[in-house]
């Protein structure tokens, strides 16, 4: 995937309680919807693979802007493609991403929605990459008319063990709190803001 700007660390969890799932509000300043899907995805019984879950579960007890919801994916990335075609404007995807770097360092990938693998798209029931439900939404738009988010940004962690067992390593946990301020600072911004950022630029910050 390309495109890009950095994450940030912020303060920690303030414990404002609220549910993994739906919270649907109307933007108040506009009168019109203004939907965001943050998702978390992976499998909880693989070590770092279960990042994108802890890390949308801390994200859903902080205060959210109107308009947007959380959903705690897990392995059901045929369920989250399907989703992805009820008209969201943003989506954001949390997920462990293997791509070379120091265990616990926190991605930020723009233009996710423009950068699909070729080919045929690999359907497994137990786990699908954000590149795989991406990609299957080519044949799922056509098939049903539904609408494609306008932007797609995965905020990924490098992991450190994807072994059979539950629990974060001590890096991936320490980078949950990090990944969490890097969503919340991306819903901040301007709709459009990171569309603007060069080609090929992908930054990473521990």
């Amino acid at each position: 995937m390309n495109g890009g700007s950095g994450s940030e660390a912020g303060p920690s969890d303030d414990g404002v309680p609220g549910p993994v799932g739906n919270d649907r509000a109307r933007d108040g300043g506009s009168g019109s919807p203004r939907r965001v899907l943050v998702a978390g995805l992976g499998n909880i019984f693989a070590g770092d693979d279960g990042f994108g879950v802890e890390a949308v579960q801390r994200l859903a007890r902080r205060p959210l802007p109107p308009g947007v919801e959380t959903a705690d994916i897990g392995v059901r990335g045929v369920h989250l493609a399907y989703q992805l075609l009820d008209g969201y404007d943003t989506v954001v995807l949390l997920d462990a991403t293997a791509r070379g770097g120091v265990p616990g360092t926190v991605y930020r990938i723009d233009g996710a929605e423009a950068d699909r693998p070729e080919g045929d798209v690999l359907i497994d029931g137990h786990r699908m990459t954000p590149d795989a439900v991406l990609a299957l939404l080519d044949t799922l738009s056509a098939g049903t008319g539904g609408t494609r988010p306008g932007r797609v940004t995965v905020i990924g962690c490098e992991p450190a063990v994807l072994a059979e067992g539950m629990g974060l390593s001590p890096a991936v946990a320490g980078a949950v709190e990090p990944a969490v301020e890097a969503v919340l600072g991306l819903l901040r911004e301007e709709p459009g803001t990171s569309d603007r950022a060069p080609a090929g630029a992908d930054e990473a910050r521990r």
